[in-house]
């Protein structure tokens, strides 16, 4: 992250999301302000009963004194309650703000942030870091600042009830905020290294459970427990030391603290034998110098807390301004009229950023005309799949441009280029949520007519019917009970729902089974009616069927035409179509 860190990364991070939060602010620092005025005024009625109450014999006076001190526990009750309520409101109000915005910017990010960066990891700071900055913001700043006020307070009420006693409890001060800036500093690293540890705990559960069947089918259960054993010992090393820096800190300052009370109950106690001070005012006294002496160690301890959350900040941060590499234009063109679905490729190159050697499509050169299916065939490695990429600008091409219908595709907001294709991947992709839902997921407004008749011409309606609830029957994650023909076939109706002009197929046909083959194949000639097409072909049939077919070969087009002519005139193609004769397999993956 190119960026200057600041030197208060937690304030400056959490004042951005509680901004627009400022009245509730307001009260909720009233209300402290309120509770820590009352507590401090509770030292003097402290005084007023003693001196006032007890030593003059006076029940009259008791009486009032009491009175007074009642009130006072009322009042803070109430500013209490209502701090308590205010605070806890801000820390939930602005962590559902911070997962919303980070979620909706991760949401912009391009395909390859999540390749560089794990998905799991990721969903860590969105949920532990978060839930951190939750506590913190709702609870332990709270408790910071009631304690700063108490401190601050506390002191002053100190020198107003004795300058020589105070002296001598200040003397102590220096010694307390040395250790907590030493180890301050120290759990604020440990703490970043300790969440960031938790996060790869998180991402190894979530990665081995989600593909517990691979897991179980190569017995590969005692290599996960042992490396998973030695990320959560390298979790707990860390907390360990994490826990130890601010176990030290809370000693050392509690040990100063306690000792100069000690010394000024020493020296108080002979003032009071001498006369030169009050019973009353030594108690009132001693109630300031605990007033002061808890809200130290208790800054002390929140200081770990707030470290920790410096670094859950840090890393949600981070995520804010990790940039898309893909932008939309400052002024976006539109389609003026329907999309008719003309693509052209003018002199495209690409290479991977994790390859930038090599280049992935190279010089690429290709027009298809509205309405027209073009199958794509070639090895592995060709540049198909890239190809998919860069129509959907998943990733900018380095040199060259795309355009649909005349116009760049980078003049327009990604929005509406990716409106303009309908995307049927080889390994079909659904959501937890109902049928109906997963059908909808390209557009969500689509009536349960549409809804039923894009299932109908993908050959999805009759087995849809027979699930137990139909359309409204739940799905597993990744459409977990259905077979992979049926999943396939909802992946058509889904594009086809979408209304999208132009259809990217991955074909899948070549991994079913020759029923759900013929549905699936019968579905797809149907959608491509009309449509421009472009079908990455593993299937001869789905290349004899096609209007033209381009042979990509690293990143070139080798030759374009039909079947039969590149038979003839294209030894690879020819290469391939032999292949597949021979074993029944793939013309090229």
């Amino acid at each position: 992250m190119d960026k200057a860190t600041p030197r208060w990364p937690l304030l400056a991070f959490a004042r951005r999301f509680l901004a627009p939060y400022r009245g509730t602010v307001m009260l909720a620092g009233l209300a402290l302000l309120f509770t820590a005025t009352i507590t401090l005024s509770i030292g003097q009625g402290i005084r007023i009963l003693i001196d006032q109450g007890m030593a003059t014999g006076s029940n009259a006076m008791l009486n009032q004194a009491v009175l007074v001190f009642l009130g006072l526990a009322l009042a803070l009750a109430v500013g209490t309650f209502i701090r308590f309520y205010l605070v806890s409101w801000l820390g939930e109000r602005v962590v559902t703000d911070i997962r919303q915005q980070v979620f909706s910017h991760l949401l912009t990010l391009h395909p390859g942030f999540f390749d560089a960066n794990r998905s799991l990891e990721i969903q860590s700071r969105l949920t532990t870091d978060t839930t951190l900055l939750q506590s913190v913001i709702g609870s332990s700043v709270s408790m910071a600042l009631r304690n700063l006020l108490m401190m601050v307070g506390g002191i002053i009420w100190l020198f107003v009830t004795n300058v020589k006693l105070t002296l001598i409890v200040m003397l102590a001060v220096p010694l307390v905020v040395f250790p907590i800036l030493l180890f301050g500093r120290r759990v604020r690293r440990l703490s970043r290294d300790s969440q960031d540890r938790v996060a790869d705990v998180g991402a190894y559960v979530g990665e081995t459970l989600s593909q517990i069947r691979i897991v179980q089918a190569y017995n590969h259960e005692p290599v996960d427990r042992r490396f998973f054993a030695r990320v959560a010992e390298n979790a707990f090393d860390v907390a360990r030391l994490r826990i130890r820096q601010r176990a030290l800190l809370i000693a050392v300052v509690i040990t100063l603290v306690l000792g100069a009370v000690g010394m000024m109950l020493w020296v108080g106690g002979s003032d009071v034998i001498a006369g030169r001070i009050t019973g009353g005012e030594l108690a009132a006294f001693v109630f300031y110098s605990i007033i002061v002496g808890s809200a130290v160690a208790s800054i002390s301890e929140v200081i770990g807390e707030l470290q920790r959350a410096a670094g859950a900040a840090e890393r949600l941060d981070e995520l804010l301004h990790a940039q898309a590499l893909v932008q939309a234009p400052a002024q976006p063109r539109a389609f003026q009229g329907p999309v008719a679905g003309a693509l052209s490729l003018e002199g495209v190159c690409y290479a991977y950023p994790s390859a930038p050697g090599r280049n992935a499509l190279d010089q690429l050169d290709l027009t298809v005309h509205a309405g027209e299916t073009l199958a794509l065939v070639g090895p592995s490695g060709a540049g198909k799949t890239t190809l998919f990429d860069l129509l959907l600008r998943f990733f900018d091409p380095q040199q060259g441009r795309i355009c649909i219908d005349g116009i760049d595709i980078r003049d327009m907001t990604p929005a509406t280029l990716r409106a303009c294709f309908a995307l049927v991947p080889q390994h079909p992709v659904l959501f937890f949520g109902t049928v109906a839902d997963n059908l909808r997921y390209g557009r969500p407004e689509a009536t349960d007519d549409e809804v039923h008749e894009a299932a109908r011409v993908a050959n999805a309606d009759d087995f849809i019917r027979a699930l137990p609830q139909g359309y409204d029957t739940r799905l597993g994650d990744g459409g977990t009970g259905l077979s992979g023909g049926q999943r396939q076939r909802l992946a058509i109706a889904r594009a086809v729902l979408s209304g999208a002009p132009m259809l990217l197929l991955d074909e899948a046909t070549s991994a079913l089974d020759a029923h759900s083959e013929s549905l699936v194949q019968q579905a797809l000639e149907r959608v491509m009616q009309d449509r421009t097409t472009l079908v990455i072909a593993h299937r001869l049939a789905t290349v004899r069927d096609a209007d033209r077919i381009a042979v990509l070969d690293q990143g070139r087009l080798q030759a374009l035409g039909s079947h039969e002519a590149l038979m003839a005139a294209s030894p690879l193609y020819a290469r391939l179509a032999a292949l597949q004769f021979a074993d029944g397999g793939d013309v090229g993956a």
